[in-house]
């Protein structure tokens, strides 16, 4: 944008124009130049400056709207304030580009007394439109396996006498359920003990039943943050795939008793494997 504003202004040299390139770009300042070598057409500078100007106008109602969000989210503030402080970020806060303008989880935390962004895969944007679609009571979902039932993340067992015909989940247009499949999806690429579910369910079943079965476990965590304030510490992914091995031992240890065998670490008998 940087450049584009001092080519409206008048300036016309390459190499000039090239020190305002973004310090994260990697092409090389003699790619950039080329590239800004031509024949500046006064209807393209005309069709240019339309662009930018439209540009404008619309960064400048989307400022107005984050005014207005935030001054909305300060009326439903809790009348008496959480006990704690607001915690630390559970990792380290960045400004994204279509990111509003005020602090969002500070003032969701002073509105419902929890911080949601302390579940894996939530982020502040991600909470305040979850909160602004599901509410700030969740009472109306008597549990957690009610709530995913109503986002169509839970079983749905076609039963025909007494057998099950399909287990398929339901479809569902409900915004957040496609809000909870997309967190799902940012999780599996994280260290986190819902990264290492995800992706080692992806590997064994498909990256589809994966993110199914992995924005269930964010609602069960969203639910149970809203409604209770229960508080979320991620073990990692190191525990997890710890206590995976514990239970996959343990299920052979067990099978291998039903057949009138006794397991035993390799080191214990002698290197045989």
């Amino acid at each position: 944008m940087r450049i584009i504003r001092a080519i409206l202004d008048g300036t016309r040299d390459p190499a000039t124009l090239t020190q305002l390139r973004d310090v994260r770009c990697k092409a090389s300042n003699e790619t950039i130049a080329q590239a800004l070598e031509g024949n500046y057409r006064p209807e393209h500078l005309f069709a240019l400056s339309q662009a930018v100007a439209l540009y404008d106008t619309y960064q400048r109602h989307i400022a107005e709207c984050d005014q207005e969000l935030e001054v909305l989210l300060a009326r439903f503030r809790a009348p008496e304030p959480p006990d704690t402080p607001l915690p630390a970020p559970r990792y380290k806060m960045s400004r994204q580009p279509n990111g509003l303008a005020f602090d969002v989880r500070a003032a969701l935390y002073a509105m419902i007394g929890v911080d949601l962004t302390q579940v894996p895969g939530i982020g502040p944007y991600l909470a305040l439109k979850l909160v602004s679609e599901c509410g700030t009571d969740l009472s109306k979902w008597p549990s957690a396996k009610h709530f995913t039932s109503w986002l169509c993340l839970s079983p749905g067992n076609k039963i025909s006498g007494g057998k099950v015909l399909s287990a398929h989940t339901r479809r569902s247009n409900n915004r957040v359920t496609s809000l909870l499949r997309l967190a799902a999806v940012n999780v599996g690429k994280t260290d986190s003990a819902l990264g290492a579910f995800y992706r080692r369910l992806a590997a064994r079943i498909g990256k589809a039943k994966a993110v199914t079965a992995t924005a269930r476990k964010v609602a069960v965590l969203f639910y149970n943050t809203l409604r209770y304030g229960a508080d979320y510490s991620d073990p990692g992914a190191a525990y997890y795939e710890q206590r995976h091995r514990e239970r996959v031992l343990h299920n052979l240890a067990r099978r291998a008793k039903q057949l009138g065998y006794t397991l035993e670490p390799a080191s214990a008998a002698g290197g045989v494997s």
